[in-house]
C-alpha cells in the first residue's frame, strides 16, 4: 500500500516561524557586532577623519549629488562597489558619516540585496551568465566546471586571489551562450560558446597573465 504524507498546515507554519525568528536574532547579534566595530572606528580625532575622506576621494562627486537625496543609498552602494569592488566597513562608516544615515541601517541594505559584496574580489572577476539562453545552452555544466577547476563557489575568491565567481542573471549576450565576461584592470573580455574543456583552457590562460 502505498504511504500518502499528510502536511499540516500549522506544523509548516510554526516551523517557518521558529527559522525564521533564529534567523532575525542572529541578523539582530550580526548588526550590533557591526555597529560596534563601526561605533569604535568613529571614535578618532580630526586627522583621521581627513585620513578618511582622502582615501574615499573618488567617491566624493558620488556623496556630493545623493548624500541628501531621499532613497539614493543604493545608488551610493552601488557606485561604492563600482569603484572600490567591495564595501568595507570603513566606506561603510565613511558613507554613514556623510549621509546621517546609521551604519547598521547601511550594513542591513548592503546584505539584503545579492548584488552587494562585504570582502574585496579577485583580480578577475567572472561573471557567468545565467539567462535563460545559457541556461538553456548549458551555463549550469560551464559554472560546475569552473567550480571544480577553480575550488571555489558562485560568490567565492580562489585562495590565491585571482578569480571570483559571480553568477549574473544576463549579460546580453544571448547569440554567444553559453557566455561569461571577465573583468579585471585591464579591462572586460567575453567569452562565448562555452564548453568544458574551452572553459578551463580561459581560466589557465588568464592564470599565466595574472
Amino acid at each position: 500500500m502505498k504511504r500518502t504524507t499528510v502536511f499540516d498546515p500549522w506544523i509548516l507554519y510554526t516551523r517557518w516561524r521558529s527559522v525564521k525568528i533564529i534567523m532575525d536574532l542572529i541578523n539582530q547579534i550580526i548588526l550590533i557586532e557591526m555597529e560596534d566595530i563601526i561605533m569604535s572606528d568613529k571614535a578618532c580625532n580630526c586627522d583621521c577623519a581627513k585620513e578618511r575622506a582622502a582615501q574615499f576621494a573618488e567617491l566624493a562627486p558620488t556623496l556630493e549629488q545623493y548624500a541628501k537625496v531621499p532613497g539614493s543609498l543604493i545608488t551610493i552602494l552601488q557606485k561604492t562597489q563600482e569603484i572600490y569592488g567591495y564595501l568595507s566597513v570603513d566606506a561603510i562608516n565613511y558613507i554613514s558619516e556623510v549621509t546621517g544615515i546609521k551604519p547598521a541601517k547601511i550594513y542591513g541594505v548592503a546584505t539584503f540585496y545579492a548584488q552587494f559584496r562585504l570582502q574585496p574580489i579577485g583580480k578577475n572577476l567572472i561573471m557567468l551568465c545565467k539567462g535563460t539562453a545559457c541556461h538553456v545552452n548549458g551555463a549550469d555544466m560551464i559554472e560546475e566546471a569552473i567550480c571544480e577547476h577553480l575550488n571555489i563557489q558562485d560568490g567565492e575568491t580562489t585562495e590565491d586571489g585571482v578569480f571570483t565567481l559571480n553568477n549574473v542573471a544576463c549579460l546580453g549576450c544571448c547569440s554567444l551562450a553559453p557566455v561569461m565576461m571577465v573583468k579585471s584592470v585591464e579591462g572586460d573580455e567575453t567569452y562565448g560558446n562555452l564548453t568544458k574543456d574551452s572553459v578551463k583552457k580561459v581560466l589557465d590562460e588568464i592564470r599565466e597573465r595574472a
